[in-house]
C-alpha cells in the first residue's frame, strides 16, 4: 500500500474523510441549486453541461486545493487596501477578492432570475431567462465551483490536519490524499444528484422562486464573508461576516415558509374549485326543473 495512501486507511484518517464528506454535502448545496438553475439555459444539452461542469470543476478544486495547501501563507498576504476616512476602509487578499466578487456575481443572477419570472409572459416559453451556449455555461459553472470551493477548502484543511514533531518543532502537516478522495467522492454525487434536483425544479415552478432566494442569500453570506476577511469598515461600521447557523436558519424558515405556503394555496384552489363545481349543478338542476 503507497504511502500517500496511509492516512485514509487508518481508524482517524477514516472517520476525518466520513466528517469531510458530510461537510461536503452541507456545502455543496449552494453549489449544486446553482448548477441546476445555471444548466437550464442551455436547453436539451443541460444534463451534458451538468456533467461536463461538474466533472471540469471537480478537478480544477483538486488543483486549487494543492495550491491553497502549498501556498497557503501567500494567499493570506494583503494585495491592496482602500482606505478613505470615515467613509470606506479595507485590507483586501486574493481570498477576500475572490469570495466577495463571486458573493456579488450569484447575487447579480439571483436577482435577474427573480426579475425575469417576474416580468415573462407565458411560463412554457423562454424558460430561464437570456439562453446561453454551452461553452459560456460549463465555464460558469466551473468558475462559480471555484469561488464555493475556497469556503469547503479552508474548512477541510481545518479539519484534515495533523500535529507531528520534526527536529523539537511541532509542524502542521494537511492530509491532502483525504481531501483529494472527499472531493472526488463528492463530485460523483454531484454527478449524481444534479439532474435529480433539476428535474424537481422544472417538475414544481412554484420552487424555482425558493431556490432563486436561497441562492440570493448564498451570494449575501459570501459578499459579507468577503468583506469581513478584508476587514472593511462602511462608514465606521466593521462589516460581520453572516454565520453559517443564522444562513441555514433562514433557510430552513423559508423552506418551512413555502412548503406550508404551497399547501395553503392548493387548499384553497381545490376548495374554490369544489364551490364552483357545486353552484354549476345548482344551475343545471334550476335549468333542468324549470325545462321540465
Amino acid at each position: 500500500m503507497p504511502e500517500i495512501f496511509g492516512d485514509l486507511f487508518t481508524l482517524s484518517g477514516f472517520m476525518t474523510f466520513l466528517m469531510l464528506l458530510l461537510l461536503q454535502a452541507v456545502l455543496g448545496f449552494d453549489n449544486l441549486l446553482y448548477i441546476a438553475i445555471e444548466s437550464k439555459r442551455v436547453g436539451e444539452k443541460a444534463p451534458m453541461v451538468r456533467r461536463w461542469g461538474i466533472g471540469l470543476a471537480m478537478l480544477f478544486r483538486i488543483v486549487l486545493l494543492i495550491i491553497i495547501v502549498s501556498l497557503f501563507g501567500v494567499l493570506a498576504e494583503p494585495l491592496f487596501s482602500i482606505g478613505i476616512p470615515r467613509v470606506l476602509d479595507g485590507e483586501f487578499t486574493l481570498q477576500s477578492l475572490v469570495t466577495l466578487l463571486g458573493g456579488g456575481f450569484i447575487i447579480y443572477t439571483a436577482v435577474k432570475e427573480i426579475t425575469h419570472l417576474l416580468t415573462v409572459d407565458e411560463f412554457g416559453h423562454k424558460e430561464g431567462g437570456d439562453k446561453k451556449s454551452v461553452t459560456q455555461a460549463i465555464l460558469l459553472i466551473v468558475a462559480m465551483n471555484l469561488v464555493f470551493s475556497f469556503d469547503s477548502i479552508l474548512s477541510a484543511m481545518a479539519i484534515a490536519n495533523v500535529k507531528e514533531t520534526v527536529d523539537g518543532v511541532v509542524e502542521t502537516r494537511y492530509q491532502l490524499t483525504i481531501m483529494t478522495v472527499a472531493i472526488l467522492a463528492s463530485g460523483i454525487a454531484m454527478m449524481l444528484m444534479a439532474d435529480y434536483v433539476a428535474e424537481f425544479i422544472r417538475r414544481n415552478r412554484m420552487y424555482e422562486v425558493l431556490g432563486l432566494f436561497i441562492l440570493f442569500l448564498v451570494g449575501v453570506l459570501l459578499v459579507t464573508e468577503g468583506a469581513h476577511l478584508a476587514h472593511m469598515h462602511i462608514f465606521t461600521f466593521p462589516i460581520d461576516a453572516m454565520s453559517k447557523s443564522s444562513f441555514y436558519l433562514v433557510v430552513g424558515v423559508l423552506v418551512i415558509t413555502d412548503i406550508i405556503s404551497t399547501n395553503f394555496q392548493r387548499r384553497l384552489w381545490a376548495q374554490r374549485e369544489a364551490e364552483l363545481l357545486k353552484m354549476r349543478n345548482l344551475e343545471e338542476a334550476a335549468k333542468y326543473r324549470n325545462d321540465g
